[in-house]
């Protein structure tokens, strides 16, 4: 039976007075894909951020390959093997493609899988064609690669995606899956936040919903799958 990469127990967050979690529970088993879905406001992003150290939880436990880390410095979490491939992408839009990736490599840990400058360049073609160039002049799904490529290249046991297909044409998107499929057929361990549920249905091993900040529905992807009505309370157009 796979080990927990990452486990999120009783977490509270908030922003100011404005409680966004409350009690919430995740468990990502080590190489499988979590689908983490929830409409507009529900509290995707806050997970993320909890779990990258952006926002330190008020209660409740962050563990990471055994490693009790809730409320370390994001420094730190990176350290542990968690990269973010943010919502809206961040790049940095006045360095070049390459410069973006420079900035970001981390030595591979011993005896983990590791990835170069090179085995990016060969997944993102595209991205080696345009090194030279000013990130900010890429297009939408250029930029959502070099996102990618960048937390890649920082050699993560760990890969948080946060609307990684947001705003893509149906052709990109259909790529940045076949990437993310890859990746998950090599062992790295995945949160995918989406509000496309039918996207996440497709890749994902297992399935959290959260709605008002809370986990109202999980488990494995497989049995979720037919429950339409629950997910249509959830999650609407489903």
């Amino acid at each position: 039976m796979a080990s927990d990469a990452l486990v999120l127990s009783g977490i509270d967050a908030y922003y100011g007075d404005s409680h966004v979690l409350h009690a919430v529970g995740l468990r990502l088993g080590e190489g499988r894909l979590l689908g983490l879905l929830g409409r507009n406001g529900a509290g995707k992003t806050t997970c993320m951020n909890v779990v990258t150290g952006l926002l330190p939880p008020r209660r409740g436990t962050v563990s990471i390959f055994g490693a009790r880390l809730g409320g370390a410095a994001p420094e730190t979490i990176a350290a542990h093997g968690v990269a973010l491939v943010p919502q809206g992408r961040r790049i940095f839009r006045s360095l070049t493609v390459q410069e973006n990736l420079e900035v970001a490599a981390r030595k591979p840990r011993p005896g983990q899988p590791s990835w170069s400058l090179a085995e990016l360049y060969a997944m993102f073609p595209r991205l080696q064609e345009r090194a030279k160039q000013i990130a900010g002049y890429l297009s939408g799904g250029e930029q959502q690669m070099l996102a990618i490529g960048r937390a890649l290249i920082s050699n993560p046991r760990i890969l948080l995606m946060d609307e990684p297909s947001e705003g893509l044409a149906p052709q990109i998107v259909a790529e940045v899956m076949a990437t993310i499929r890859r990746l998950k057929a090599g062992g790295l361990s995945i949160i995918l936040v989406e509000q496309n549920a039918k996207v996440i249905f497709d890749v994902a091993d297992d399935i959290a919903i959260l709605n008002t900040g809370k986990i109202v529905v999980a488990g494995p992807a497989a049995e979720l799958r037919g429950r339409k009505a629950e997910l249509h309370l959830h999650l609407g157009v489903f």
